[in-house]
């Protein structure tokens, strides 16, 4: 009776030990339905939000006018004998309610606005104090997060301030050989809402769908394919355990005869 149970144990581990992930344990983002991607409007320009990081450079044919708006920042380093200072462009960060804090203006409401819309606003405002003022707007950290079956998932800041998604996954080392290629997952937040849609990169079509470029803080996430979600529960030693339950498996059998 203990050979019988002892070969029974060593079958069931033997099974378990062989059996694979499900898709519902290792897939992201599975309960959430994705809309049409032609539901959402193209990126044509940034729309400035809560939580950017802005730069704004104010220039005229006077620089001696402009000096009270282009405040620089200090950035310290300190060594075993000295401290020294490096002056940076300054960074106004736009707060929950969409305000940013600018040097003489004060308060400014720029959350919502396009670069043009601000541009021109500050322009106006700015033309209380200064003749002819040139504004250039810049923000400085477009993020994109890259992750699931990819080579180097992370969040990447992008200078350009402008990515398609073929950018972003180039970013991100491209898809491994696991990846879905047509079925890219993208998180966009529109008007305060997690909004969700699935691509195909296979189709020639992904170039003229309004996500192709990607906006402020969207998120990417790539499926791994059913192989790939199959392999989940295999680790290096697998292959060794079985081999040795197998073996015991078969000491079993041979006890029971």
């Amino acid at each position: 009776m203990n050979n019988k149970i002892l070969f029974k144990l060593a079958v069931l581990m033997l099974i378990t030990l062989s059996s694979c992930a499900s898709r519902k344990e290792y897939v992201y983002f599975q309960d959430e339905p994705a809309i049409e991607s032609s539901t959402l409007s193209n990126i044509v320009d940034i729309t400035y939000q809560p939580n950017d990081l802005l730069t704004i450079d104010v220039a005229a044919l006077d620089p001696e006018v402009v000096k009270p708006f282009n405040l620089p920042a200090v950035s310290y380093s300190e060594s075993a004998l000295t401290v020294q200072g490096t002056l940076t462009m300054r960074t106004y960060l736009v707060d929950n309610s969409g305000n940013i804090q600018f040097p003489t203006l004060g308060t400014i409401k720029i959350g919502g606005l396009t670069r043009e819309q601000a541009t021109e606003m500050m322009k106006e405002k700015l033309s209380e104090y200064v003749k002819d003022p040139i504004v250039n707007i810049r923000l400085v950290n477009f993020t994109i997060t890259v992750i699931g079956d990819v080579n180097r998932p992370g969040t990447y800041t992008i200078q350009d301030e402008r990515v398609s998604i073929p950018e972003a996954l180039g970013l991100a080392g491209d898809l491994t050989n696991t990846g879905k290629r047509n079925n890219i997952f993208l998180i966009r937040e529109v008007n305060g809402e997690k909004r969700f849609a699935k691509l195909d990169l296979t189709s020639i079509s992904i170039t003229s769908s309004p996500l192709y470029y990607l906006a402020q803080n969207d998120v990417i996430y790539v499926e791994p394919n059913d192989a790939k979600v199959k392999s989940s529960t295999y680790n290096p030693n697998t292959a060794v355990i079985i081999s040795a339950i197998s073996t015991l498996a078969t000491i079993a059998a041979i006890l029971i005869r």
